[in-house]
């Protein structure tokens, strides 16, 4: 393992029916999980707080590759984290789709740098063989 650049720290009591809490503070979280059809306003879940993590982390990604390839874009990416039945166990297991709109470049340039991200981000290196993910790539 590498030099250690940052940890950081969060703890969860209740499962999906619980509560999650950062080590400062800033994530301060009911936990619920919906059931289907059912909107929750008032809490969140794991797909949720991993497709934001996801989604922060591959757009750090995509501006890093995209400004050493000196191109200038501005990007948004959604990222969609579903729970989904696993039929080897009849357990559960998560599948991703990201969504990146890439401003500022062609279509080929936004897919070649949207896919060199994929292979460079941290979440992306970390699901890799674990998780079906799905880039999608938008382009104005």
């Amino acid at each position: 393992m590498g030099d250690t650049i940052l940890t950081a720290q969060a703890k969860a009591h209740g499962g999906r029916e619980g509560h999650v809490q950062s080590e400062n503070g800033v994530i301060d979280l009911k936990l619920k999980m919906p059931k289907a059809g059912e909107e929750v306003k008032d809490a969140t879940n794991p797909e949720q707080l991993f497709a934001a993590g996801y989604a922060a982390c591959f757009d750090g990604a995509l501006n890093l590759i995209a400004s050493k390839a000196k191109k200038e874009i501005e990007s948004e990416i959604e990222a969609e984290v579903s729970l989904v039945k696993d039929s080897s166990d009849g357990g559960f297991k998560i599948a991703v789709t990201l969504n990146a709109l890439v401003q500022g470049v062609s279509d080929e340039e936004a897919n070649e740098l949207v896919h060199k991200a994929h292979d460079f981000c941290p979440y992306s290196k970390a699901t890799r063989g674990n998780v079906e993910v799905t880039l999608n790539v938008i382009t104005r």
